[in-house]
């Protein structure tokens, strides 16, 4: 076997004479521990073995096999044409030829004999087709589960410490190619040579970007991530990577899609979506439905760049589906993404499908089940979200809308309207100019809807009170309160809050008396990604226009209610506590 590795052998004299040869080289290598070495059952040299096995599918448009590489040159026919395949880039020679007509039946004949590569890297030559097929027989169908990890390569040298029995140093060994990387573990898993890799090295993943590990550890952890982080492309597709951004639009815009097969950070959750549909629409939004018959609207985007074509979707509350995706494969009917650390998703067309979006009975339904919380507003640029703290809106029929505020309910009009395609939502209120405009409404989902103008922006939020929110109102409005404790960025301001009682009453109007002074406004408790208290006082007056604010309840007790600011960073910037007087 020809190999730049020194011959090891383990019998004492000559690991003696090797050992005194290695101390004498200028190269330092620190001495490992012993668990750091390879061994023929550990788990660390399986992936390193599976990493280096030969990839046999870049040539699959010739030999249909990915557990083979023809050995170049080779000469084919090509549909009666007689050509050369000196490197990989001739492959898309013979692809050119087949796409040349769409109505002829394609055929290649190779020109025997020939040599073949196996997928252990030895070397074979063939005579006729009759004995590739043979050879061939055993291989793995397309796209079938095999031994062979292709997402991720060594970035070569890289070299290991050979020991002997006594775990002495006795030589190092540098590879230079899978090849030997192949051979080298092949004699380590028959237990012939005892090693360990030496640190750092350097791996590639199948998209370009490389990563440093540092002990074994990180690459047994690296290579598992990325055993299914990308297409093997062990298929006989030739045609599935030649898309452009063009033809890729129209292929998804074609039909709906409906999920077969997802997969999100190495975590398998087909059985989470598995059925969703998908239907990508003109104006860059893709509208899906649940198995439950709910529907969600986002928004995608295509575009070709050196990593192939990429997908992005983009949904506010289904972040496994957000990401920007590799397309690695197109077949007729199905599609297949993926992104590195285990994310796949697997689509099959169905032009069956009805996928509801939004329409003017769906609207009006969404709006007039609970109440309506202003979540984020922002008119021209300027944000008016804490204007609408607790002053939920609530749609009836006939299209009268009311909004809570101190306690008083302020009635207007609402229409549900159709400009240009697109459903929009007109709030007519006495004193709300902000919300007096046409909205478009280009987000729908249950419990949130988003709706622009221009530059104006509005988020709603569905609120039906639940249990912890009733519990909250009744502690709250039975009652009153005083502020027992105020500190503000480590501030403590308690004592401006002295002698003013805070009271809570049902209708959600919000009071404050003392000092000769009373103050109103309105409150609401609700729930978003926990539970929080909403606190409206209605004046630019210190202290209390200082309480006006959506506050994360902490801690509630009948007589007790502990409220906490937090800044972007998690931080808590401010604390209230509030106890029954």
């Amino acid at each position: 076997m020809k190999t730049n590795m020194k011959t090891l052998l383990l019998i004492p004299f000559f690991a003696l004479l090797l050992f005194s040869s290695c101390q004498d080289e200028v190269t330092e290598i620190t001495q490992p521990e012993e668990s750091e070495a390879l061994t023929a059952e550990s788990e660390l040299t399986s992936l390193m073995f599976s990493a280096s096995i030969m990839d046999g599918s870049a040539d699959n448009i010739i030999d249909n096999a990915s557990c083979t590489s023809i050995k170049l040159p080779v000469t084919v026919e090509v549909n009666g044409l007689q050509i050369i395949i000196d490197s990989e880039e001739d492959f898309k020679v013979i692809e050119a030829i087949f796409n040349e007509f769409e109505d002829d039946e394609d055929r290649l004949d190779i020109i025997f004999p020939i040599t073949i590569i196996l997928s252990d890297h030895e070397e074979i030559v063939i005579e006729n087709r009759d004995a590739l097929e043979a050879l061939i027989k055993d291989c793995k169908g397309d796209n079938e589960e095999d031994d062979d990890i292709e997402c991720i390569d060594f970035h070569y040298p890289i070299s290991f410490s050979v020991f002997n029995t006594d775990f002495q140093i006795i030589d190092v060994i540098t590879i230079e190619n899978d090849r030997q990387l192949h051979r080298f573990l092949k004699r380590v898993k028959k237990a012939e040579v005892i090693a360990s890799l030496n640190f750092p090295i350097t791996l590639e993943y199948a998209d370009g970007t490389t990563v440093d590990v540092n002990n074994n550890e990180e690459l047994a952890r690296t290579i598992k991530e990325a055993r299914n982080a990308c297409d093997e492309d062990d298929d006989n597709d030739y045609g599935d990577d030649d898309f452009t951004k063009e033809r890729l639009d129209k292929y998804l815009k074609k039909c709906p899609w409906v999920v077969y097969e997802f997969e999100r950070n190495a975590s398998n959750l087909t059985d989470k979506y598995k059925e969703y549909a998908l239907n990508f629409k003109e104006n860059d939004t893709v509208v899906m439905r649940a198995r439950g018959g709910d529907v969600l609207t986002g928004t995608w985007k295509t575009r070709v760049t050196d990593r192939g074509a990429l997908l992005k979707l983009e949904f506010e509350t289904l972040e496994d589906f957000t990401l920007e995706w590799i397309v690695y494969d197109i077949d007729e009917g199905k599609i297949k993404l993926y992104e590195r650390d285990g994310n796949r998703i697997i689509m099959k067309r169905n032009c069956d499908v009805v996928i509801n979006i939004i329409t003017k009975e769906r609207v009006k339904n969404y709006l007039k089940e609970c109440l309506w919380r202003v979540d984020s507003l922002r008119i021209k640029g300027l944000s008016k979200r804490n204007d609408y703290i607790g002053t939920p809106l609530k749609f009836y029929d006939d299209n009268i809308v009311k909004l809570r505020v101190d306690g008083e309910l302020v009635q207007g009009t609402y229409d549900i309207g159709l400009r240009e395609d697109k459903i929009t939502l007109k709030i007519d209120l006495d004193g709300r100019p902000d919300l007096k405009l046409i909205w478009v409404i280009n987000f729908l989902e249950p419990g949130l809807i988003k709706l622009t103008n221009t530059d104006s922006k509005m988020v709603l939020r569905r609120h039906c009170p639940d249990e912890d929110i009733n519990y909250i109102s009744d502690v709250l409005s039975n009652g009153e309160w005083v502020v027992a404790s105020y500190v503000d960025q480590g501030e403590n301001e308690t004592e401006n809050y002295n002698n003013y009682v805070i009271g809570f009453n049902e209708n959600g109007k919000l009071f404050a008396e003392g000092d000769g002074n009373n103050y109103i406004g309105s409150w609401l408790a609700y729930r978003h990604e926990g539970l929080y208290l909403g606190l409206n006082f209605r004046t630019l007056n210190e202290p209390f226009s200082e309480l006006k604010h959506r506050w994360k309840i902490k801690d509630i007790t009948p007589n007790r209610i502990e409220l906490k600011d937090y800044n972007s960073s998690g931080e808590i910037e401010r604390i209230l506590v509030l106890e029954k007087n």
